[in-house]
């Protein structure tokens, strides 16, 4: 059987999206599909697959794995690139819509140009900061500048979860061997979910450079929960405004904390590259 498909990216952090309405997979069947599919060399190649569905609470569901298979709760570049590929295929005319995922629901603007989407705010909702709901083990309730050891060195991260875990950890990440540090922080033992790690370094106070390993999937070009997690620790640590640029690898995306609300709000772009069609 053959299921069509169409490869996006928001800022290098590239999906492979899968239209829920038309194509149907088997729910069993889906961890398999997803590790074949995002292999670099022998699959199409992402950083994971999005499935497009129809939703009861919201106007689409966006239904996401990882590239090993496992389901992950949010993706602030996936859930952009879901918004551009419904308004630009027609699925909706509107510019203000819901995109529910794993049954948490965000709201999304859709600033188009030329009948095309072209760039999308996500309202990412409010930042969890509770070390419990996290999940970090701490002695504290919060993670704030926290020492954390591997291999016998000493970090300071600081903890969010955007719907998922996150830990900020302040260091150059233009010397960082991220392939050999990713993968300790990643199944380090205080975190009973796994984690994303941010490592950030802060260029002035609307400016911050980031790298991600993002769990399950190993290091991407950009994590748009990741850099919503980024713009809260550097608030929290005194080292940056309440709206900041953060640069990642594979572009810009801005990120504003909005106190009176205590939401997170995300903009940045998202990218059609190719449709094809895979065999399941």
């Amino acid at each position: 059987m053959k299921i069509r498909f169409t490869k996006m990216h928001g800022c290098g952090n590239d999906y492979v999206y899968i239209n829920g309405f038309s194509e149907h997979i088997a729910k069993e069947d889906k961890p398999g599909f997803v590790k074949t599919v995002s292999d670099r060399h022998f699959g199409i190649g992402s950083d994971g697959v999005i499935f497009i569905n129809p939703s009861d609470i919201a106007d689409f569901e966006m239904e996401m794995y990882n590239a090993d298979g496992t389901r992950a709760e949010m993706c602030g570049n996936g859930i952009r690139s879901v918004a551009k590929y419904v308004y630009d295929r027609h699925l909706t005319d509107k510019e203000e819509m819901t995109i529910e995922s794993m049954g948490k629901i965000k709201y999304i603007t859709v600033f188009p140009e030329n009948g095309k989407a072209k760039l999308i705010k996500v309202d990412m909702g409010e930042p969890i900061l509770e070390a419990k709901k996290i999940p970090v083990i701490s002695n504290e309730e919060k993670v704030i500048d926290e020492p954390i050891f591997t291999d016998d060195k000493e970090y300071r991260m600081t903890c969010v979860s955007m719907g998922n875990p996150h830990a900020v950890i302040f260091l150059d990440p233009d010397t960082l061997k991220i392939e050999e540090l990713g993968p300790k922080f990643e199944g380090h033992v205080r975190f009973p979910e796994r984690i994303n790690t941010e490592f950030v370094k802060v260029l002035d106070r609307k400016n911050v450079k980031m790298r991600v390993w993002e769990r399950g999937t190993g290091e991407t070009l950009a994590c748009g929960t990741g850099c919503c997690a980024t713009a809260v620790a550097c608030v929290l640590n005194g080292l940056t405004d309440e709206e900041i640029t953060v640069h990642v690898r594979g572009g810009d995306i801005n990120v504003k904390w909005d106190k009176e609300t205590n939401h997170i709000f995300m903009t940045g772009p998202a990218e059609f590259v190719f449709d094809g069609e895979t065999e399941y």
